[in-house]
């Protein structure tokens, strides 16, 4: 267990928190869906996790409003859009570019690499974060496959396009 001393707080920051807001009011219903169907489809994730299933993880992608709080309990499962400046005290944040951490949570890029170059930033308990990290790496298939299969060739399509159009560095 972590104690209060090694968790993960984001800073507050001033300004678009309206912006925030709005974008992780709007990503909540996916993120529901996405992560209730994942819950479902992968339910060995959680046996990975030991006693990091009620570890609070702050995924944060740099580049959007807002920041990510996971909690990977099967009994009261948290998968949630935060502004940044109200993100939860965390037993462990990731913070990256948004493809690599999708590329991430696929396992098509090597995390070791990604942190020790610097374009992955791991703080708190990085033991959690290693444990969510096997997890990951023990699914069959792409995870961002399936959630873009859930909303049938939209979803398809715009993962292919974020694909072909996100930037490699």
């Amino acid at each position: 267990m972590t104690s209060n001393t090694d968790a993960v707080r984001r800073p507050r920051l001033p300004g678009h928190r309206p912006v925030a807001r709005l974008s992780a009011a709007i990503a909540q219903p996916i993120l529901t869906r996405v992560v209730r169907r994942i819950a479902e489809r992968h339910p060995s994730l959680f046996a990975r996790l030991g006693p990091h299933q009620k570890t609070d993880f702050i995924i944060d992608p740099i580049e959007l409003p807002f920041a990510l709080h996971l909690r990977p309990d099967p009994d009261a499962l948290i998968f949630r859009a935060v502004p940044r400046d109200l993100a939860p005290v965390a037993g462990a944040a990731i913070r990256g570019r948004f493809m690599l951490l999708l590329e991430l949570v696929d396992s098509e890029e090597d995390g070791d690499a990604a942190f020790f170059s610097r374009d992955l930033e791991v703080t708190g308990d990085t033991e959690a974060v290693v444990r969510l990290r096997n997890a990951l790496d023990d699914v069959d298939g792409s995870i961002a496959e399936e959630t873009a299969d859930m909303f049938g060739a939209p979803g398809r399509a715009i993962l292919a396009r974020l694909r072909r159009s996100y930037p490699a560095n």
